[in-house]
Parts: structure tokens; sequence; C-alpha cells
């Protein structure tokens, strides 16, 4: 019996049949590979929530297979910008620097662009947004037209986790803000307040917390609605900033009571700037039924041994000296 085996039927095969079967072959296989490495980029992408590790994420996966220095996306509208790049020292500030002016010019796609040595190339994601960038900066020789192309196929993969990354952030960040003054709310206060004591009792370095409270302010809603009460209390807000410094922890515990860390402020220090929050309230010029609006503040200096909890309770009842002795003023421990 004469068995033909696939090996004698490819022999008998015209050599072009063969050829274009071998070509099928190799295209089916390219496909297979593609698809493989599309898969691996999902599973990567699978859980990562914030844009900085999606983004380094995205340049690690890209890497094994196109090689380049620095991955960078912005989003104007959403005003968040993050860069990954695997240069350290003045290479790796020149290659931000140039990612950065890229991604905040024209929106246009620009491909294949030589700037200080590096290939740039530009993609604009089509989204209902409209204004989400990304950039590539390569050394050596520019992307080729197949390199473009799988990248183009792994952008519409990285569109869904990117728009899932910036909606997360968004919704994470409104968790930890007040939505009235903008401040950091309570949630961040106990986030951050025991690594704030940490560090303080690393090094040596003095800590005060300082309580203020509005004096007043109950006359402001009872008198002149609580509309112009939540005005009241965005004025402070702002007279209040103006006067501490950026590592300074503002924050809004609730009503008209706030909590403020002063990292590297001994007490001295702690209240010339409180007796000047006092002056910056009392001049925006408040008046209310029961009197001129302004704040107290009750000043706490920690204490190596203290209780975070302690410590707090302390600012409030020194606080609580300050309303007993006529309002308006600095108390202290």
């Amino acid at each position: 019996m004469n068995i033909k085996t696939p090996e004698n039927q490819a022999k008998a095969l015209p050599a072009a049949d063969m050829e274009n079967l071998l070509s099928e072959l190799m295209h089916y296989r390219h496909q297979s590979e593609q698809l493989k490495k599309i898969n691996s980029l999902y599973q990567r992408m699978a859980g990562i929530l914030d844009l900085p590790a999606m983004i380094e994420a995205y340049s690690i996966w890209l890497m094994e297979f196109i090689g380049h220095e620095l991955i960078g996306y912005n989003n104007p509208c959403r005003q968040r910008m993050h860069m990954f790049c695997s240069y350290h020292g003045p290479k790796r500030r020149l290659a931000i620097k140039l990612a950065q002016e890229t991604l905040e010019q024209s929106p246009d796609n620009a491909t294949g662009i030589v700037s200080e040595g590096f290939h740039v190339h530009k993609w604009v994601f089509d989204s209902a947004e409209g204004c989400g960038h990304l950039v590539l900066l390569r050394k050596g020789k520019p992307l080729s037209e197949e390199e473009l192309r799988f990248i183009d196929e792994s952008l519409v993969i990285l569109a869904e986790p990117l728009k899932r990354a910036l909606e997360y952030e968004e919704l994470f960040a409104q968790a930890r803000k007040d939505n009235l003054t903008g401040l950091p709310n309570r949630f961040v206060f106990a986030e951050r307040i025991g690594s704030i004591v940490e560090q303080a009792n690393r090094h040596g370095h003095p800590l005060t917390l300082a309580a203020l409270d509005l004096d007043h302010f109950k006359a402001v809603n009872d008198c002149m609605g609580h509309l112009m009460g939540d005005k009241v209390l965005q004025q402070v807000t702002e007279a209040l900033k103006k006067q501490i410094r950026l590592t300074d922890l503002l924050v809004r515990m609730g009503g008209d009571e706030f909590l403020l860390v002063l990292p590297d402020t001994n007490m001295k220090d702690a209240r010339h700037l409180a007796e000047r929050l006092c002056v910056a309230v009392e001049q925006l010029g408040i008046v209310t039924d029961a009197g001129k609006l302004a704040v107290s503040i009750g000043l706490s200096e920690w204490k190596n041994g203290m209780d975070i909890g302690t410590w707090m309770e302390r600012a409030d009842d020194i606080l609580y000296q300050a309303k007993a002795n006529g309002r308006a003023q600095v108390a202290i421990n």
C-alpha cells in the first residue's frame, strides 16, 4: 500500500505552490508570535491602577521587543504627566526635558524627528477625551515600519488601562481631599502623621502640631447663611495657605476645625507662625453679629515617648484654653 505522508505531499507540490504555502505558514507564525506578545501586555496591565506604575510596566514590556530609552505620557485634560527613563544623571535630565517639550507641543503625531541625538516618536490616543499623548525616545536608529505597527497595536491595548488608571487616581484624590476647601482631609492626616513623627524621631528634629478653630463662625452660618459660610471657609483656607510652607501639612478635619503639622519647627517658631495666621484671618475683615471672625490656635510640641492620640488631644485641650482666655489668640503647652 502506498501511503502519502505530508512530506510526500509537500514534495509532490509544484515549486510555486510550495513557496506560497511556506509564505502563509510564516505569516501565521508571525501573527501567532505577535498575538502572544500582545497577550503578555494584557497580563502586565491587569491589576495596575496608578499611572506611574502603568507607564513603567509598559516600557519594561516593550523593551523586550523594541529598544528605547524613554517612554512618556501626558494627559493635559487631567494635568497628568509621567516619564519612565532608563538613563541616570545628566542623560536622564536631558531625555526627560526633551520628552516633556515634545509632549507639551502640538498634539499632532511626530514620527522620526531627531533631537539631541534621540529619535523622537509621538502618538495621540484616539479617545473621547482626545488628549492623551505618548512619546518614545530612542538612541541609534529610528523605529522601523514594522516596529511602528507593533506599537500602534499595543497602544490599542494600553488605552483602556490608561483611562482606568486616570479615573482611579481622580477618585482616589477626591477621597483624600476636602471638596469645599481643596485641603487634604482627615484620611490624609491619619495616613501621613505616623511617618512624619517617625522621621522627626529618627533625625531628632522638632515637630509641632497646631489645632485651629474659627471664632464666631457659627454666627456666619446663622446670620448670613450656609452658602456664605462655605465662602468664608474658602477665604480662610487661602489666607492660611499663604502663610505656611510647602512642607507643612494643613488639614481640614471638619466644620471650622483645622490641624496644621509643622515639621522642623520648635515651639518658638511655631508660635510666630501661629500669630501670623491669627492676623491673616483677622485681616479678612468678616464681621458677624457675635463679633469679628478670628481664629484660636493651640500649639503642642512633639516629645519622644508620646502617643499620637495623646498629642492630638493635648493640642485640642490647649486650643480651648485659647478659646477660654478670650479667643483670637495662640496658646501653648
